[in-house]
Parts: C-alpha cells; structure tokens; sequence
C-alpha cells in the first residue's frame, strides 16, 4: 500500500491536515450536538424513552461495530477512496435525519452515520501517520488532530444547545453542510495514491464478517448495561455471544491465508498498552461529563444551554493540545505527559466528588478546567503511541484498533455510570438528597478508571525519551512532507 505524498509546499499541506482535522471536528461536534438535542426530539417527535436513547446508541452501535473494519479497509482498499466515500455517506445521512419523522428513521440514521464515521476517521487518521515521517513532525499533526477532535465535541455543546434553540433539525443540517464543505476541499487537495493491491489470495470475508458481528454484539451489551436488571438475561446473553464471536474471529485469523487483522499486531506491547490506557481514559472522561450533566440539569435545573457553557471550561484542550502539549512531548516524551494526564484527571474527578446541592460554579470550575487540561495531556500523546511502533502498511488498522478502544470505552464509562447511579438510586426514596447522593456513588466510577490507567501508563508506555532525540523511521522519499507541519 502506497502513501498518499503531501506536497513540498508548506501552506499545501497545512491546508490539507486541516481538512482531515476538520474531519475529526465533525465527528467529535456532531456526537455532542445531538447529546445536547436528544430531550428537545423526544418531545417534538413523542419518542419513549428506549427510542430516544437508541438515537444515542444507534450511533455509537455503529461505530464501534465498524471501526475495526473500517481501519483495515482503508489499508487494503485506499485510504483516500475510503476517506472520501465515507464521508460522503455521513453527509446523506446526515441530511436523512434532518428530515426524519420517526424515531425508527432517526435511529436508522445515526447508525449508519456511525458505522461512516468508523471508515473515515481510521482513514483520516492514516493519511496522516502514512504521509509525515515519524518523529516530532508526524507527532505535531496527530496532536493538532486529537486536540481539534476534543476541542470539537466541547465547542459542539455549545453549538447543540444554539442549534436547538433555532430548531433541532439543525443539529443535523449543520453536520451536513460542514461534510460537503470538507468533501469539496478534499476532494482538491487529497493527491491520488497508487491503486492497491489486491490481497495475495483475496480478502478476508469470514474475518470481516466474524469481527463486524462479534463487535455489534459487544457494543450491544455494554450499552444494554444501562437498563440494569431490566432484560438482564438477554444482556449476558449478547455480551456472551459478541465473545464467542471474538473466539471464533481469533481462529479464523490464524487459519486465514489474507487475515483481515494479522494477530502479530498484538504482539506490539506499546500499541496494546495505550489501546488499553485509551479506553480507560476516555471512559472515564464521558461517564464524568454524563454525571456532571445529569447534575446540573436535573438536580440543578440548568438549561442545556446553560450546561453546554458551564462544561466549555472542559474544551481547555483545543487550546492546549496543539499548543502547549507538542512541546511537553518534546521535552519529557510520551509516557511521561501521559502519566500526567491521568494524574491530573484523578485530581479532577476527586475534586468533584463531595459535590454539595449547592455547589457554585466556581466550585465546581477547578474538577472541570483540570479534566480538560488532562484530556489535553493524555488522548494526543496515546494516539502517537498507539501508531508509533507500527508499519506503514497496518497504519488504518491500528488507527481502527484505537478508535474501537475508544468507542468502547466511552459506552463502557457511561453505561458504568449509569448501572451504578441506577442501583444506588433504587433503594432510595426518590428525594433531592438520595439523587445527589447517586451521583457522588456514579463518581466513583471515573475515578476508578483513571487510577487503572494511570497504573496502565505508568509500565510499558513507549516515549519515556523525550520526542526531540527520536529519530524517523521513515523512508527518506517522504522527507519532503514534513513542510506541511513545520516544526
């Protein structure tokens, strides 16, 4: 598989890193919009409660169930046709749910503008990592990239709750506009690759189906685990069949002649470790913001205008992340600013946790502009660690691997959250204390993740060595794109 050269020109390829940053602003914006919008489309279309929370999941169903996939198509069948076409459909979709009058079509909507999501950003994320050598130049990129995919779903809170006050199809119109504008823009700038190759003995069908399916049903249950003892049985039963699946998945890997996903991948100790960090982190980060946003509104009785400002303390790192935190990677190198981001969010969520009926917002200010700042430490340096130790060719399936963590770990952190808040809450008489005191257990959950990342982070993490001593691994031939991020 061939990279896709970024011209010499340095103004061409920063034009071209923002349009496949503006890629991951439209994923991270478009999830956090609708977040905002979900109460004002139930009563508008008079969803139940299972319909609106599937417009939700249906997204998230989507993506994580494809992005595995999805990452390994963009090796094997062009990173740029996968980019483009992907991107594509999330505008149609996109522009579906805007029409939709139904629960059932805004549902079918966001699934599969998830499962879109799950090819495009493993591709975008590839373009980048396959066409600047590595070292401080491909570093700098995917930290701009990971910091404009934060900064997206913290200023897409505040943008929902706008949207909404103007109407909630917005919410999907505005996505939509935001795609075609991207898509003219790549569609001049993303230069042509090479065809690929065909697989030496044709492609995967049983890996990719055994993998789409066992993922679906995983992502299944971790999102069912919300309902707690409601339909337990089919819980366990779906989360049991998305591992058998995965066994099955793993045999057909190792008998396969072209796997889909060559299981030597795994043997990258460094790759594994900050698979495993992110999904921890990013978990935490969501069940966190889901808590402190079930708080304001429903304890407190904040607007979702009113809440989206409150949490735009939190998107702190789309200002640090391709600022300050390229420099601290330089300095004191990965593993280090990713063991400090996960300190910081332990400080973070602690601090929230004797959280009081009446808490101001000053005292809850320092809980949100840490966890920020710790967002801003940690997913930028673990995107590098996750690609850094992997070959050209498994670039899409290593971004698809990290986007699968972190999808996962987002549904694990909030089901989590919810399953906790929901069992101490029902043997609680219902009163403004019992709730909040739901909460302060739903806290706990966080905390507990980030202190297993930070153990995670702390052994094994690739990077102790500050960025500026690595040297590239990269062919010399693509030297000429490091103009595009200069240094």
């Amino acid at each position: 598989m061939s990279t896709i050269p970024v011209a010499g020109k340095s103004g061409r390829g920063w034009a071209l890193l923002l349009v496949l940053c503006g890629t991951i602003f439209l994923e991270g914006s478009d999830v956090a919009m609708l977040a905002v919008a979900v109460p004002t489309i139930r009563a508008d279309l008079g969803l139940t409660t299972g319909t609106a929370a599937w417009v939700m999941g249906g997204y998230v169903l989507g993506y994580a169930g494809f992005t595995l996939l999805g990452g390994r198509a963009a090796d094997l069948l062009g990173r740029r046709r996968m980019f483009l076409t992907w991107l594509g459909v999330f505008l149609v979709f996109s522009m579906l749910g805007g029409f939709a009058t139904d629960g059932w079509m805004l549902v079918v909507a966001r699934f599969v503008t998830g499962v879109a999501a799950a090819f495009m950003t493993p591709a975008a994320m590839s373009i980048i990592t396959t066409s600047y050598p590595e070292g401080p130049q491909r570093d700098k990129a995917l930290l701009i990239f990971a910091g404009v995919g934060a900064g997206g779903f913290s200023l897409g809170l505040v943008i929902g709750g706008l949207l909404t006050e103007l109407g909630w199809r917005w919410v999907f119109f505005a996505p939509m506009f935001l795609a075609g504008a991207l898509l003219l823009a790549a569609l001049r700038l993303l230069p042509a690759e090479a065809r690929p190759e065909p697989a030496p003995r044709g492609y995967d069908l049983a890996g990719a189906t055994s993998a789409a399916a066992a993922m679906l049903l995983l992502a299944y249950g971790i999102v069912r685990l919300e309902h707690r003892g409601t339909g337990l049985g089919l819980t366990l039963g779906t989360l049991a069949a998305g591992l058998a699946l995965v066994a099955a998945f793993i045999l057909i890997e190792r008998r396969a002649q072209a796997p889909l996903v060559p299981l030597g991948i795994f043997r990258k100790a460094t790759m594994v470790r900050a698979d495993l960090a992110a999904l921890l982190f990013l978990g935490a980060f969501f069940g966190f913001q889901f808590i402190v946003t079930l708080y304001l509104q429903e304890l407190r009785g904040w607007s979702s205008l009113q809440t989206a400002i409150a949490l735009i303390a939190m998107g702190c790192d789309a200002v640090l992340a391709p600022t300050l935190t390229p420099r601290l990677v330089h300095r004191f190198g990965n593993s280090r600013v990713i063991f400090g981001g996960f300190l910081l969010a332990i400080v973070a969520y602690g601090l929230f946790l004797p959280v009081e009926m009446d808490w101001s917002y000053a005292a809850m200010f320092p809980s949100l502009i840490i966890a920020g700042t710790a967002f801003a430490f940690a997913y930028g340096p673990l995107t590098i660690a996750a690609t850094d130790s992997v070959s050209e060719e498994e670039q899409g399936l290593a971004g698809g691997l990290l986007y699968t963590c972190t999808q996962f770990g987002s549904a694990v952190g909030i089901s989590a959250v919810t399953a906790v808040y929901g069992i101490t809450a029902a043997g609680a008489d219902g009163s403004p204390g019992a709730v909040l005191d739901a909460y302060r257990s739903a806290l706990v959950v966080p905390v507990v993740m980030v202190l297993l990342g930070a153990a995670v982070s702390a052994f094994g993490l690739r990077g102790a060595e500050p960025a500026g001593q690595r040297k590239s691994t990269a062919p010399a031939a693509r030297d000429e794109v490091s103009d595009g991020v200069p240094g």
